[in-house]
């Protein structure tokens, strides 16, 4: 079985319409996108005044720069060459989609560093260094590892959270960060197993326990991002 046959057949993937727009679905990786998402969440909910538009457009910014950029470029392939969704999209539509996705991004990103919060700068360079090095394995892959990934899609979103709020980071906000860095670690240890043994082609009991794990985390992180925004709402 090819690789992006097993990706067709993932979990987070619709079984229903077009082909291309199947791929399109799976290729943003919808429930790690949604624990990503919910890491800034949680960032802004530590905050003692919450501007609710600034909550917004922090998840915004990261939707279009991982959901939608990191992917495009995981997508093309790095120093191992492998294409997860196969063909379907060419090299040059990915890059593209990339480069429009991180315009969008960091246009948002720069109006808010230059009239709201000074330090998110430094979270800008340090996602902006990742996501190309990382998704694209630069350096031989040095960057291309599981501690890289949660510190660049689990610490740094909660700060970059807490920062747009705050323009500062705290002790709270880094103990917070680190904690939801090692669920990012248990979801790409999961991961890594789940998609080779996808690639088997044979369905195990082994595959099912990774994607149960997959599922559980992705929903937990994000129930608790739903529940941080409600308990500040209601206090």
């Amino acid at each position: 079985m090819q690789p992006k046959q097993d990706r067709l057949s993932e979990w987070f993937v619709p079984q229903f319409g077009p082909l291309k727009f199947r791929i399109a679905i799976g290729l943003l990786f919808l429930p790690y996108t949604g624990m990503v998402l919910s890491y800034t969440v949680i960032g802004s909910m530590l905050a003692t005044v919450i501007y609710w538009n600034r909550v917004m457009a922090i998840v915004t910014i990261y939707f279009f720069g991982l959901g939608v950029a990191a992917h495009a470029l995981d997508a093309i392939g790095g120093a191992s060459g492998e294409k997860p969704w196969g063909t379907h999209f060419s090299k040059k539509s990915l890059w593209v989609i990339a480069l429009i996705a991180l315009t969008f991004s960091y246009g948002i990103g720069i109006y808010y560093i230059v009239t709201a919060a000074p330090w998110l700068f430094v979270v800008a360079l340090l996602e902006g260094f990742f996501l190309f090095a990382y998704n694209l394995e630069w350096f031989n892959g040095q960057f291309h590892t599981d501690a890289w990934f949660a510190f660049s899609w689990g610490v740094l979103p909660v700060w970059a959270g807490y920062i747009l709020q705050t323009n500062s980071l705290t002790m709270v906000a880094c103990i917070i960060s680190f904690a939801m860095g090692l669920m990012s670690l248990a979801e790409i240890n999961a991961s890594r197993p789940y998609k080779a043994l996808k690639k088997i082609g044979a369905f195990s009991p082994h595959q099912h326990q990774y994607e149960m794990i997959l599922k559980s985390l992705s929903l937990s992180v994000m129930l608790i991002a739903v529940g941080m925004v409600l308990w500040r709402q209601l206090h």
